[in-house]
């Protein structure tokens, strides 16, 4: 089950993990999973630069070996990088030292702080072992998922999905994949445009 906006019990469940940042000021943090892929993640660079924004990038270590090329884009317009696992592994079905060894085999192809697990999903035995690895980890969950991937939705839902949920220092997750890209070649324009008439502006994850 997936929600569109995080519940606060789930946060409760899980306070260790960073699901939105400061609520004071007008930020919001566009984060994209699953890339680099061609000319998905170059058509969300483009449009992130129209804005004159900056986003973070949770990649597949899978990905990034065969698509060096894409990264060093995303790499050199100054957005924020994060682990996304080598093999996009769903923590729940997988063994915690497999799934630590996928972590480090994408860490040997980035150095970053931020990781997010696929699907959201992650053992707590998992996020302790993590932690211990590396104390300066941040685990990076949302506040607001688009639906981006599910092609049962229209565009025009997915942006529904972002703008009416979206707040100071909302997370929001969309997908640099083929999958999703019926919705994000709509939804992520409009978002920049509406979010920026009102007054937001758009932060890499530090």
């Amino acid at each position: 089950m997936y929600f569109v906006k995080s519940p606060l019990w789930l946060q409760y469940i899980y306070p260790s993990l960073i699901w939105h940042k400061d609520r004071k000021e007008k930020h919001v943090y566009l984060t994209f999973d699953d890339g680099p892929i061609p000319d998905i993640t170059p058509f969300v660079l483009h449009t992130l630069r129209q804005f004159d924004a900056k986003a973070t990038f949770f990649c597949v270590g899978n990905n990034l070996t065969q698509y060096p090329d894409i990264h060093q884009q995303e790499k050199h317009t100054n957005h924020a990088i994060g682990n996304h696992t080598y093999n996009h592994l769903n923590g729940w079905q997988t063994a915690d030292d497999h799934y630590l060894a996928d972590i480090k085999q994408c860490g040997q192809l980035i150095s970053t702080n931020l990781f997010r697990p696929p699907h959201g999903k992650i053992k707590r035995s998992q996020i302790a072992k993590l932690k211990k690895m590396n104390p300066l980890l941040q685990v990076i969950m949302w506040d607001v998922l688009s639906y981006d991937f599910d092609q049962k939705i229209s565009p025009q839902q997915c942006l529904d999905h972002v703008l009416k949920n979206t707040q100071n220092g909302s997370i929001i997750v969309f997908h640099d994949s083929l999958k999703a890209f019926g919705r994000l070649e709509y939804t992520l324009p409009q978002t920049l445009k509406h979010l920026t008439s009102e007054g937001y502006s758009f932060d890499a994850l530090e």
